[in-house]
Parts: C-alpha cells; sequence; structure tokens
C-alpha cells in the first residue's frame, strides 16, 4: 500500500522527498517552509491580468481572473479603506504570525491551465474512460434522462446553483419539485411520509436501521438482515453498526428457514431488513417476517426499486414501515456511482424521527398555499450529541431531476417503460433458460443465472471482448445481469447470442410478456395533476421554467451564507459530467475501462492531499457529515488496531457545527463539551482540563479552523499540542478550509485528519441542498483505515480498513471532474489568492458596515480581524422588537438570500462573501443591510416605516392586490416595499409567496402533492 502511494505521488507531482521521514519530522518540515509564496499585490496583478514575465506567449482565457472577483484595482481600493497598502501586509495582519505557514503547493501546473487547455485535458483524461453496455445493476442502472430536464435541470446555474431552501419564500420552486419527489416516493411505496432525498441507498439503508435501533431506544442491539441484499448496501450498515455495538444478523429471510431463525430471536431485534426485488432478481413475499418483527414492537425495513414499483405491488402491501432506495433510473446519470437521490419513506408516527429534510405545504401570511421545510427542529443534527443521525445534507438536484422525470412521463409513461423493462427481461429469461438454469423462479430486471458449461469468468470475458457488454459476477459459476429502460433490440439480441449461440427472431415476437398478475399493484399511482398534464417538451419545458423563477441562486446575486461558501461554479468546470465518458460508467465497471476515471481520482486525492499537509485522501464519502464520520471512524480503528478501545471521548467546542457531535455519537464516542471565551476562541484551559479529566479515555478533539466564529484565533497549536500530549487525535473541521489554502493547512497546524467541503472551497454546487462531497484526508499513520468497498478498488487502506461509509468506492464520482478542474486551472499560484481574497472582501463588508451594526468577536483585544466570515449581531434590537428574522426576510426585497440566521450564534447573520463576487456586488450587498438599519431605527423609533420589516417579503401579489386603504393603514408606500434602492428598478426579484407561517404547516403536516379539494379545504 505504501508502495503504491509514493508512486501515485510520483505520477501526480507531488512532492515524496519527506514521505519517509516520520510524522513529526515531516510536520516540522512543512513548517520551516514558510514564506515560499508571497500574496503581493503585484503577484495578484500578474494572476488576475495573466501577465507574466516568463511565460509571453502564454493564452488569455484563464479561470483566474473569472473566478477571483475584485480586479487588482478594486482590491487595492479595498486595502485602503482598511489602512493597508498590499495584499501581503493584509494577509499577515489577518492570520496569526504562527499560523501563517504558506507550505509551497504542488499542484501541477503551477500556472494553471487555461479554459480551453482544460477542456482539452479532461477530454484526454475522459477518452481513457470505455463506455461499455453496463446491465451489472445491483442498485446501479442506464437511464434515458430527457433532454429538456438535462438541459433545463441538470445543466441549468438556477437549478445547480442555489441553496438549501431553508429560506421558503425565494425558493419555493425547488420546494415545489422536491414535494414532487416525496410524492412520488409515497405513492410509489405506498406510505404516508418521505423524505426529500438521502446521500445513496446504502447510506439510506443505515439510516432505516438505526431508526429502528433507535426506536427500541437502544434496548435491542440484534438486527436482522436478509442475506439477499446488495453487497454495498450490507457494508455500509455493517459499518454503522460496528460503531454503535449493533449486532448485525444475517438471515435468509425468503425462505422457511431463515423465518423460523428469526422467529427464535425475535424478542432480541429492533427490526429487519429486505430486498423487495432481491439482489438475485427474486420478488418474495415478507408478509410473515412482518407479522414476526412487529409481534415485538419492531420496524420492517424494505430496500426497493420505484420503476418495479409503478406495477408491483407495494412493500406497505406486506406491512414495511420503511422503505428506501436509490431513484437513479428516474433519469440520473450512472456516474461511476454518484451523486444520485436515495429515497426514505416512513409510517406515519415516524414522522418526527425520519432523517433529513421534509417539505411540508403551509401558507403565507396573505392566506396562500407555500412550501417550506416541515419540522426543522426535527433535523437531527440540531439534536448534537443526542441525534439519532447526523445527516444535514441531501441530494436535491439529482431529487429534483428524477421528480421530473416522473412529471414528465406520468404514470401510464412509467408504467410503459417498466412494463417494457418487463417484457425484455422475460424474454431473455425464456432463452436463457434453454442453455442454463435460471437461478430466481421470478423477477421483475434482474436474472442470476448458474452457468452450464462455461465458467462466469469465460463467459463475462466473451461478453466484453465481444459484444463490449459487462455483466456481473456472483460466483465462480453464476452470473447475473439487470436490464434498463435503455436496452434496444439489438441489446436483446446479443445478450441471447451471448448465452445461448444462437439467433433471436425478433420478428416472431408480436407482445411482450405480461406483469405477473398476481404481483400487479392494483391502486391509482400519482393521480395529482402535476403528473397528469406536462408531457410535450414545450409544456415541460414552461413547467420547469415557471419554478425556476421563483428562487434565488448565483444566477440572481449572491448568497452570503457564512460557513457555506456560496462560490462560483465556472461553466467550464461543469461542462464535463455530462460527458458519456463519465456520466455512463457503472461504479462496478471492471477497472481497466474506468482508467481516466482512475487517473482523475488519484490526482485530485494527491492534490487534495497536498492542499491540507495530509499524506492521503478518501474520496468515498458524499456528504460533509459524511466525512466527519469517516474520520472519526477512522481515529477509532486506530485505537482499536493499539489496543485502546477504552479511548471514546471526543472534545467539542460548544461554537461547533450540530452535526460535530452528532457524528461523533453516530461514531460512538461520547461528547464532552468545551467551553469558547468572551471574544469567541477556544478556552485552552477548559480544553486542557478536559483533556487532564479524561486522559485514559481521550480519542480526539473536533475543531473548525478558522473557527465556526469566523476567527483565526492563535491557540490552535496549543490545543493540538494538548490533544496530542493526552494521547488523542485530532480532527480539524474543514467546512473553513477555504480561508487556508495555501496560506496554512491541517497537517501543518499538527492535526491528524480533515474533512474537505467540495461544495465549498473547491466549487462543487449546492445544487438547491445537494450534492455534496466530504472527502477526508488522513496522517500518514492514519492511511491504512481508510474505507474500503466489497465490490470496487480503492486507491488507499488495507486489511485494517474500515468498511464501506458509501454505495460507491468513490462516492459522488461524476461531479469530481468539477473540482479536479478548478484546482487545475487555478495551479499553485492562483489557488492562495483564493483565500486572501475571500478574506479581503470579507473585511472590507465588515469594515463598511460595523458603523451601522456590531460585529461579534472582532476588534477585541486579541482579534482585530475576520477570516473569511462575519457574524453581525442583531440581538440589540430584539428589546424593541426587531429580530433577525425580519431583517433576512426584508433582504429578499432587495434581491438577496439572507445570510446564514441563528447560527452559530442565535439572534445573528454570518456573512460569508467569497472570493468571487466583485466590488459591485458587495458594495450592492452592503448598501442593502445600512438601508435595512434605516428601517430598523425607523422601527424603534416609532415611525411607520419600519413596519415593512414585519410585512417582508412583499410578493408581487402583496403590491398590486392590497388595497390603498390597506397600504394607507400600513404606513409606508408601495414604492419603498418593492424598491428601497434605485438599482432595484433595473434588477428586481420578486418572490412569489408572502411571509411563511411556519407553526401552520407544522401542526398541519401535508409532505405530498395536496389535491385541489386539499387545498381548496
Amino acid at each position: 500500500m505504501y508502495s503504491r502511494y509514493l508512486a501515485r505521488s510520483a505520477r501526480s507531482g507531488l512532492n515524496t522527498t519527506s514521505l519517509s521521514l516520520s510524522f513529526a519530522q515531516r510536520r516540522l518540515l512543512a513548517s520551516s517552509k514558510a514564506g515560499i509564496a508571497q500574496i503581493s499585490s503585484n503577484a495578484y496583478s500578474e494572476i488576475y491580468n495573466s501577465t507574466n514575465a516568463a511565460q509571453p506567449l502564454k493564452a488569455l482565457d484563464t479561470l483566474q481572473r473569472r473566478h477571483l472577483g475584485p480586479t487588482p484595482e478594486n482590491a487595492q481600493y479595498m486595502l485602503g479603506q482598511l489602512g493597508y497598502s498590499d495584499l501581503e501586509e493584509f494577509t499577515k495582519a489577518v492570520i496569526p504570525e504562527d499560523i501563517l505557514v504558506r507550505r509551497a503547493l504542488k499542484v501541477s501546473p503551477a500556472q494553471g491551465y487555461t479554459e480551453t487547455e482544460m477542456i482539452a485535458h479532461l477530454r484526454e483524461i475522459a477518452s481513457k474512460n470505455k463506455v461499455y453496455r453496463s446491465f451489472i445493476g445491483k442498485g446501479y442502472y442506464n437511464t434515458i434522462i430527457p433532454p429538456v430536464v438535462q438541459r433545463n435541470v441538470l445543466e441549468c446555474p438556477e437549478w445547480y446553483t442555489s441553496y438549501t431552501p431553508y429560506q421558503p419564500e425565494v425558493s419555493q420552486g425547488r420546494l415545489q419539485s422536491l414535494l414532487n419527489f416525496q410524492t412520488v416516493v409515497c405513492d410509489l411505496t405506498g406510505l404516508p411520509v418521505a423524505n426529500a432525498s438521502l446521500l445513496d441507498e446504502a447510506t439510506a439503508g443505515a439510516e432505516a436501521v438505526l431508526l429502528s435501533y433507535h426506536s427500541m431506544k437502544g434496548k435491542k442491539s440484534k438486527y436482522v438482515v436478509d442475506t439477499n441484499i446488495h453487497a454495498q448496501t450490507l457494508a455500509v450498515i455493517q459499518t454503522r453498526a460496528n460503531t454503535l455495538g449493533i449486532e448485525i444478523v444475517q438471515l435468509p429471510l425468503s425462505t422457511a428457514e431463515g423465518v423460523e431463525q428469526l422467529a427464535a430471536i425475535q424478542t432480541e431485534i429492533s427490526g429487519a431488513l429486505v430486498q423487495y426485488p432481491a439482489t438475485d432478481g427474486s420478488i418474495n413475499s415478507y408478509a410473515k417476517v412482518g407479522e414476526i418483527v412487529h409481534a415485538n414492537h419492531g420496524l420492517l425495513s424494505a430496500a426497493s426499486d420505484l420503476l418495479a414499483l409503478t406495477i408491483l405491488e407495494p412493500p406497505s402491501s406486506f406491512g414495511a414501515d420503511i422503505v428506501f432506495g436509490n431513484s437513479q433510473r428516474f433519469g440520473v446519470t450512472l456516474g461511476y456511482g454518484g451523486p444520485q437521490a436515495a429515497f426514505l419513506a416512513t409510517i406515519t408516527k415516524l414522522n418526527r424521527k425520519i432523517p433529513g429534510r421534509i417539505v411540508g405545504v403551509s401558507k403565507d401570511r396573505l392566506g396562500n398555499p407555500a412550501l417550506r421545510l416541515a419540522l426543522q427542529t426535527r433535523e437531527q443534527h440540531i439534536k448534537r450529541e443526542k441525534a439519532t443521525s447526523n445527516i444535514c445534507t441531501a441530494q436535491a438536484l439529482l431529487a429534483n431531476m428524477a421528480a421530473m422525470y416522473a412529471v414528465y412521463h406520468g404514470p401510464e409513461g412509467l408504467k410503459n417503460i417498466a412494463k417494457r423493462v418487463f417484457g425484455f427481461t422475460s424474454i431473455l429469461a425464456e432463452q436463457i433458460a434453454t442453455k442454463h438454469t435460471l437461478v430466481n423462479k421470478n423477477w421483475f430486471d434482474t436474472l442470476t443465472i448458474e452457468l452450464n458449461g462455461v465458467s462466469a469468468d469465460a463467459l463475462m470475458a466473451t461478453a466484453v471482448e465481444k459484444y463490449q457488454i459487462n455483466l456481473f459476477k456472483v460466483s465462480d459459476s453464476q452470473v447475473s445481469l439487470s436490464l434498463d429502460e435503455s436496452v434496444t433490440e439489438k441489446d436483446l439480441t446479443d445478450l441471447v447470442e451471448l448465452f445461448t449461440g444462437s439467433q433471436l427472431d425478433t420478428s416472431a415476437i408480436v407482445k411482450l410478456p405480461e406483469f405477473y398478475s398476481d404481483l400487479t399493484r392494483s391502486d391509482q399511482i400519482l393521480s395529482n395533476p402535476i403528473f397528469n398534464t406536462y408531457h410535450s417538451e414545450t409544456s415541460m419545458l414552461r413547467y420547469i421554467h415557471s419554478l425556476q423563477t421563483k428562487d434565488i441562486s448565483l444566477a440572481n446575486s449572491m448568497i452570503p451564507l457564512g460557513s457555506c461558501t456560496m462560490k462560483l461554479n465556472a461553466t467550464v468546470e461543469m461542462l464535463p459530467i455530462t460527458w458519456p465518458e463519465f456520466a455512463n460508467i457503472h461504479p462496478f465497471a471492471p477497472d481497466n475501462q474506468c482508467q481516466g476515471y482512475a487517473e482523475l481520482i488519484d490526482n485530485l486525492e494527491a492534490d487534495l492531499a497536498d492542499i491540507t499537509g495530509f499524506a492521503s485522501t478518501t474520496l468515498q464519502p458524499n456528504s460533509g457529515a459524511q466525512g466527519e464520520y469517516t474520520g472519526l471512524s477512522v481515529i477509532k480503528a486506530y485505537f482499536e488496531k493499539r489496543g485502546e478501545t477504552q479511548r471514546n471521548i471526543c472534545l467539542i467546542p460548544v461554537s461547533a457545527h450540530g452535526t460535530n457531535p452528532a457524528s461523533a455519537a453516530m461514531a460512538g464516542m461520547k461528547v464532552v463539551a468545551v467551553k469558547c471565551l468572551n471574544d469567541g476562541s477556544l478556552d485552552l484551559i477548559d480544553l486542557k482540563a478536559k483533556a487532564v479529566k479524561h486522559a485514559d479515555n481521550l480519542a480526539a478533539a473536533m475543531i473548525t479552523y478558522p473557527s465556526t466564529y469566523g476567527l483565526f484565533e492563535p491557540g490552535i497549536r496549543a490545543a493540538i499540542s494538548t490533544i496530542h500530549e493526552f494521547g488523542g487525535q485530532v480532527y480539524l473541521d474543514g467546512a473553513n478550509m477555504n480561508a487556508q489554502v495555501g496560506l496554512t493547512s491541517p497537517g501543518d497546524l499538527g492535526a491528524d485528519v480533515c474533512h474537505l467541503n467540495l461544495h465549498k472551497t473547491f466549487c462543487i454546487p449546492h445544487g438547491g441542498g445537494g450534492p455534496g462531497v466530504g472527502p477526508i484526508c488522513v496522517a500518514e499513520h492514519l492511511t491504512e483505515f481508510l474505507p474500503s468497498h466489497p465490490i470496487s478498488r480503492t486507491t488507499n487502506g488495507s486489511d485494517l480498513s474500515i468498511k464501506a461509509v458509501s454505495a460507491a468506492a468513490f462516492g459522488s464520482a461524476s461531479i469530481l471532474p468539477i473540482s479536479y478542474a478548478y484546482i487545475k486551472m487555478m495551479g499553485a499560484n492562483a489557488l492562495p489568492f483564493a483565500s486572501s481574497i475571500a478574506m479581503l472582501n470579507s473585511n472590507y463588508m465588515l469594515n463598511r458596515l460595523q458603523e451601522h451594526y456590531s460585529i461579534l468577536f472582532v476588534n477585541s483585544s486579541t482579534i482585530k480581524h475576520c477570516a473569511h466570515e462575519f457574524i453581525l449581531d442583531l440581538r440589540e434590537f430584539k428589546a424593541n422588537g426587531i429580530e433577525a428574522i425580519d431583517v433576512a426576510k426584508r433582504l429578499q426585497d432587495y434581491g438577496f438570500h439572507a445570510p446564514t440566521m441563528s447560527f452559530p450564534v442565535p439572534g445573528t447573520l454570518m456573512i460569508e462573501p467569497t472570493e468571487s463576487e466583485d466590488l459591485a456586488e458587495l458594495d450592492r450587498f452592503c448598501d442593502s443591510l445600512i438601508s435595512i438599519k434605516g428601517e430598523i431605527n425607523a422601527y424603534i423609533n416609532g415611525d411607520s416605516l419600519g413596519q415593512v420589516l414585519k410585512n417582508a417579503p412583499h410578493s408581487l401579489q402583496d403590491i398590486v392586490s392590497t388595497t390603498q386603504a390597506e397600504w394607507d393603514a400600513r404606513g409606508y408606500t408601495r414604492e419603498q416595499a418593492a424598491y428601497p434602492l434605485p438599482f432595484l428598478q433595473q434588477n428586481k426579484f420578486w418572490t412569489s409567496v408572502s411571509r411563511l407561517d411556519d407553526a401552520f404547516g407544522d401542526m398541519n403536516l401535508m409532505c405530498t402533492c395536496p389535491s385541489v379539494e386539499e387545498v381548496a379545504e
């Protein structure tokens, strides 16, 4: 493994000269390289203007000046406003001297590819992937993405650059689409409640297990899993179960013997999980299993397939309490495993325990139906260490694609697709049975075949060499295959010839076989008008467009969300994700067909390790919270190898994001909170006291740096030394990595592991609430514990690896080209400027706003600047009746998404502009907040203009339809409501609803598309 890493690092241009040194020696060596890179204004000008004396022939289409918002002249002006003459001087003032390491990055090429060069380079990489016909299945299928959905959702910045719909008034389009997704899931599974997607099928399965376990309050530690489920789902469940001490018992629940074994332990289990249809393709009834599980108050979970459920009896018919699966075959690419939206539906009594987000129907201030995230207090990470899940995200963009697929095809279109898949599978089964033995006696789309006269390896080799077809090897004598909507007549004839050596006479087929009458569902599905209206491309295009115009995205204005880093997602970075060579690769395809992905992944892993100052990277975690869990699980495995299994204490500052303690709890650790000082910095005395108290059991400390308060607190090295002194490992949360790249790093500071949010620092778009990627980087001594995968290769790890944490070996692989392209186009020379300019933008805004608002934690005795974000303190206005939510809603009238509200401090707004916003946009936002401060003053002084805050936001209906008498009663004009600043007359975003009634939505929970009658009621 170690030699493989050295070879891979050498290919990637990573400096390996120090890898033979000890971990501590390499840290010292890294620290000694301070001062290599200069962050001067002159250097910024050269990078921005693409001028380089050493390369006079360099092309001009560079990303640096497209990505970095302020021009050099703007930057100089901003520096002057802050009292500095040079960017280098400013950077040194912001980052404490012992933190500013500036180890020279090894990212190649150092000057960065131009946009044209990047496209050519990615084309070359993509060409090394072989797009064969994959009938591998196992939860991943070819699909036909409706072009109207691909172009207008997946490739549309209004859909992929928007944020999680926490501000519902500017998110009604996405919320409607996610409500459509939930409706599809509820209708097809037969269960009343569904969330707005999860990360992937395997992690959804793990959530189902935890939901069952915690419903028994942890009193029943055994959980039964059917032997006939996907291997990757089992692996992820085992990973989660191991950290919480849940015993996974595997039984063949489709057999009488398995049911008897289940009955024998029924009083000891919290639940059971089956796959329907099973991984071998068979369709079984689990009614008896449900009876046994329910007799002892357990929960029955079923992994299922949405396309099958359009014609197959739903899992609710045999008593399933939880149903989960992958919506990928509803128009989402294979993408080498992701991103794809998992689904999870439950019975009603679990609606306050279901992990993830739920979209619900509520009403606005004017009484109109409006959508919001329902039961937000149920979101698991808010419960911190008491959480039963650490889910903090979704796969919203992919859920929206799946929902649009269902809207476009409608119930009859979906059924026709399913019937065709079954019909083709049945024809193939009949032909194969003439030469081989079918293991499963019934099916929807999957056949498992016991081969006669040929080995699995020989048959699969012929399939690849002669037909360019991929199958799945079950054993030396068995293979399986799965058909899908993309299968053609030629595919069918080639498969018949492969298995039988005979030609299929397709002219003799006059009708496709019909689905089993005793298994066919009889209820109506997708009856809502939304699924029965938009079936022409014209109507579908207009429906999609009508939704996107209701939402704020980066296409409208900056999204200044602190801790979320809503930076530019450059178009050139986005181009490759729909190229067939990246989009149409099955995650379990043979390695020799995925060499392009291997090259890209190896180099991206090496670049991320270099940037973070660590030895190795795994890209498997597909969200930030998943990365947290993975990092802590790796630490736990490290201590298990050392025989220190008693180490289970995790120290976490009270300022930490809620997923930190939730992830620690999921990893089986006990959370001990550490205090923060009044200036927001970590209380090193309390940290030392807690470390001493728990010295024998200390496993880790989780610290966000810069801190969650947006500060480069100077005590981080002392904190890390303290944890190491008492035997613990240090996990630095990488949520704020955007302030560190090329200037400092977790490895240089002495940490042991960090996670990165590629959807923050490294430009993968947020997609309206997902996808995300949360890889972890680790020091050399933790490399051998990085996660493995039961089917696919991984680039790191060993026999000591933890089991898989995601369904696919490389998580959301198809969006990795985005981060790869960003890093390679910025290059080693420009990447540090992304961090410096992000900090310059933030401090410039702070400087403009501090005359009007209080700013938390800065201008204290020890801290004079923020890092890349700062906190606006609105608590002083609460006594006068103004709260943070009023400012947040009023910002919508000015055309802006609100900053992060009431996190990490209640009653505040946390602002992060990122480096990709220019001076004009920064000023526009500051002007808006300054104008709002005038409205706050008016409210406090009793001026009726202040009421504009309480009625915000003002929808177009509110402006147009409210009578003049009602306006006069408000005490401010329509113009003051709609056009408070002149720029709005040229560029106005209208909210489609007024302020939401949150309480009404929670008291009257409705999480599927309402009927006309329900809306009327």
